[in-house]
Formats: structure tokens, C-alpha cells, sequence
């Protein structure tokens, strides 16, 4: 058990220092201002496939995520959590999902973080322009991030 939890500490401390180093490369005044209060945020690195949940300038949790194809992009600029729902019927041109889990609404025109429970690419674009995580990750963020919750997507 104890190889098992070492090689864990290691694959996730990896995984954080490669988010963390992207991060510096991403820095921008938003992401300057975020990280000197010590308030929670969510950044979304596109390129990356990856979401970093953030209290200041302190990671909490990085997260592979699958984010919209080119024809239906995930939007960039700098929003913020809106509307909470435990579970939520989502529906667009080519697909209805019933029971979609943990969905935060951070732009109007229904792009939302969410749980995805109809595919595990994460770490590949592969949504109508939402952030997909996986169901268990889902669930960690929308207990952690409350309505208000800053979301810069890059």
C-alpha cells in the first residue's frame, strides 16, 4: 500500500508542477489580480485540456477536462459562476442529456462546467463548448466553488 500511495504523491505532484509551470506562462492581469487575493477561482487552460481550482495564488486541485471542439469553441475571456444545479437536462443541436451532474453556469447562452458521464477523453476537446470533468471531479468543485465563483478561461 505504501508504493501505491508514494507513486500517487509522485503522478500528482507531477501534475501539479506541470500545471503550476503552464500557469506562469498563462499569467495575465486577471490572473495577476486573482492570485494576490486569497478568495477561490477557476482557471481553464484550453491548449492543455486543464482546469485549476486556485485560493490565490495557492493550487487546490488540477483536473483534466474536455472543452469544446473547433466548430463549437469554449469561450475565453474572464466570467463568473452564475447558476448552480445538482442535476440538469442539457440539450443542443445533436444531443439531449438527461441527469447531466453538477453543472455551474458561468456565460449565458448555456456554456457550464459539468460532470460528463458519456465519455472519458478527458484531456481532449470534445464538448459543444462546456467544460467537461469527470463525474467524481464534478462533484469536488461544485461543493467547492461557490455562485461568484471567478472563471478565466485561456
Amino acid at each position: 500500500m505504501r508504493v501505491h500511495n508514494s507513486i500517487h504523491r509522485r503522478t500528482l505532484l507531477r501534475a501539479m508542477l506541470s500545471a503550476a509551470a503552464l500557469t506562469l506562462l498563462a499569467r495575465t492581469p486577471a490572473i495577476a489580480e486573482a492570485q494576490q487575493s486569497r478568495k477561490r477561482w477557476i482557471q481553464v487552460l484550453l491548449r492543455q485540456q486543464r482546469l485549476i481550482a486556485w485560493e490565490g495564488n495557492r493550487m487546490v486541485r488540477s483536473i483534466a477536462v474536455s472543452t469544446g471542439r473547433a466548430r463549437t469553441p469554449t469561450p475565453r475571456g474572464r466570467f463568473r459562476i452564475y447558476r448552480k444545479y445538482p442535476k440538469l437536462r442539457m440539450r443542443g443541436p445533436g444531443y439531449d442529456l438527461p441527469n447531466v451532474p453538477y453543472v455551474m453556469f458561468f456565460r449565458a447562452g448555456g456554456y457550464a462546467i459539468h460532470g460528463a458521464y458519456w465519455h472519458n477523453n478527458f484531456g481532449r476537446p470534445m464538448s459543444h463548448g462546456c467544460i467537461n470533468l469527470p463525474i467524481g471531479e464534478a462533484a469536488w468543485l461544485y461543493r467547492w466553488a461557490p455562485i461568484g465563483t471567478p472563471v478565466i478561461i485561456q
